[in-house]
């Protein structure tokens, strides 16, 4: 768990993927991806997909130790992820194209992390 542990001073690097919500450093982000969502947004090696996908604006942290056993990732829609920290909420609209590859070729129904939607819209 030690690869997940962020220093203080390291902290205003945080970003927030804006698909599953997970949080972690910009630099790691930019060495491994998305460990949720990297199939389809790309994120591994490439800044300008880490700034169009992920935040720096987000709200409240959640530690999952077990997200299919969880009853907070159910209700966050995190079950079936990866365990980690993750944001409640995560501000920011992803670029239209992106939507448009993940609901076509990943058929993946993107519902923001904004509180600006909800499952039933």
């Amino acid at each position: 768990m030690t690869e997940n542990f962020v220093p203080p001073a390291q902290q205003r690097n945080l970003r927030a993927c804006m698909v599953c919500s997970i949080v972690m450093t910009q630099n790691r982000f930019v060495k491994e991806g998305c460990p949720n969502c990297e199939e389809f947004l790309h994120l591994e090696g490439s800044m300008d997909a880490i700034i169009d996908c992920t935040s720096q604006v987000f709200e409240g942290l959640i530690a999952l130790a077990d997200p299919s056993k969880s009853w907070v990732a159910k209700w966050q829609r995190l079950d079936g992820y990866v365990k980690g920290v993750y944001a409640t909420k995560v501000s920011g609209q992803l670029p239209d194209e992106v939507v448009a590859v993940m609901e076509d070729e990943a058929r993946i129904k993107y519902i923001p992390r904004d509180g600006s939607a909800t499952e039933a819209d």
